[in-house]
């Protein structure tokens, strides 16, 4: 299935008076203040958020898993799928493969497929959290950091393996999250596990392509809840450190205990220089994998103004690479990801329109009501207008969500794929 243009220029031109009004109000106001309107936009168009392959099907928890009609079965249908969202949006212009979940076949074809939707392939994600299929090991008990050789050896070979399948593809990053960790006290001696995790990453590190970045990701609990291998963004940075200078930390915004300020850990990586990636969603309680933007959207706007300050003043931080990590339970999948780019570009924009230095110099001042009214006057802005008009200047739908469903985009999966076609991964 791909959309057509056509469709969505056809869709656009029952809003495009109301948009034209909204954008010249916003453009007007903006520029009044002295923010360059247009490279606002450009900005918005330029920021492409990854999709996980593993997001296009409905997601689970441990309980059980309701599937969702018309779900991709095959690499191919994730891509196009993907290709429909990056049509619509202008803004997914990459995917994030998980491996073995979505392991290719043909890479020409893949890579021909992928190009005619004019996406790219970003980083590729191992996994040691389930055991591989007919293998004499198991990673029951750890993968990187295990007590045994033979299984820190197969977690590693299979991280190499991942590297591989990467390369071929044209990706220039490897994602490490791992499980280990431990159920109960006195289980396992944190000392040696993460030593053991020390010498596991260096050894992947070490098979890293010469233009390619290891991304190492951290959780403080799950699937173990006493206590995780690499719990913190500090462990994943020591980590990170000690492998070298294409190794970098990689923030989830699930991955964090209740109230973490999240923004401070960004600014504090950036200036470091070792921020490498973002995994983005939303949550209530813990790892919730929400839509983005639907629980704290001025948390999410707090983390780009810190992300907005970072890439522009430390230069010493690579460009991050941004994804989508979200488990789809409830919603139909792909409306759920049009939702969170909607939310991501929202806060991005925002950001963008933050007067850095008229913030600083209240800060230097000391002008703490200030410092809050400079921040919540950028966050009140209407700047969905702005996003309508990138969109729509690169061929996109001003409204993604109305488009879809009018386009009747979910009826055309369900009538291609059947009614219960079961995405691979989770």
């Amino acid at each position: 299935m791909k959309i057509d243009k056509q469709h969505i220029e056809d869709t656009n031109q029952k809003s495009l008076d109301s948009h034209r009004a909204s954008f010249g109000y916003i453009a007007n106001r903006l520029t009044q203040k002295g923010i360059e309107v247009d490279d606002v936009v450009q900005k918005l168009a330029d920021f492409q958020v990854a999709i996980p392959s593993w997001a296009l099907g409905a997601g689970g928890t441990r309980f059980g898993r309701f599937g969702f009609q018309g779900e991709p079965r095959t690499l191919k249908e994730k891509i196009d799928d993907v290709g429909a969202i990056h049509a619509l949006t202008q803004t997914a212009g990459a995917i994030s493969l998980h491996i073995p979940w979505d392991l290719p076949e043909d890479y020409k074809a893949i890579k021909q497929l992928a190009a005619s939707h004019s996406i790219v392939f970003d980083a590729v994600n191992s996994n040691t959290f389930q055991d591989p299929k007919n293998a004499a090991v198991s990673y029951r008990y750890g993968s990187l950091s295990h007590t045994d050789e033979a299984v820190r050896q197969h977690a590693v070979e299979h991280n190499k393996k991942v590297i591989e399948i990467g390369n071929e593809l044209g990706s220039k990053s490897l994602t490490v999250w791992l499980a280990d960790g431990a159920s109960f006290p006195g289980q396992t001696n944190f000392q040696t596990a993460l030593n053991q995790t020390q010498k596991s990453l260096r050894e992947i590190y070490i098979t890293l392509p010469g233009d390619w970045r290891l991304f190492i990701e951290y959780k403080p609990y799950e699937p173990n809840f006493y206590s995780t291998v690499i719990q913190d963004w500090g462990t994943s940075f020591m980590l990170a450190n000690e492998c070298g200078e294409k190794a970098f930390t990689l923030v989830d915004l699930g991955h964090h205990l209740p109230n973490t300020n999240i923004e401070q850990i960004v600014s504090t990586l950036m200036l470091k220089g070792k921020l490498g990636g973002f995994h983005f969603n939303d949550s209530k309680y813990g790892d919730d994998d929400l839509t983005v933007g639907s629980i704290k959207p001025y948390a999410l706007f707090l983390i780009f103004n810190a992300l907005v300050y970072g890439m522009e003043n430390n230069p010493q931080n690579p460009y991050p690479a941004w994804m989508i990590d979200a488990s789809h339970n409830i919603k139909d999948p792909l409306e759920d990801i049009i939702q969170s780019l909607e939310a991501i570009q929202e806060a991005y924009a925002k950001a963008l329109l933050v007067d850095q230095k008229l913030l600083n110099d209240a800060q230097q001042d000391h002008d703490v009501a200030m410092c809050q009214e400079i921040l919540q006057e950028a966050y009140r802005t209407d700047v969905r207008p702005l996003l309508e008009k990138s969109r729509l200047q690169h061929g996109g739908a001003l409204h993604p969500i109305k488009a879809y469903r009018s386009l009747q985009v979910r009826k055309r999966l369900i009538d291609e794929r059947g009614m219960d076609s079961v995405a691979s991964g989770l």
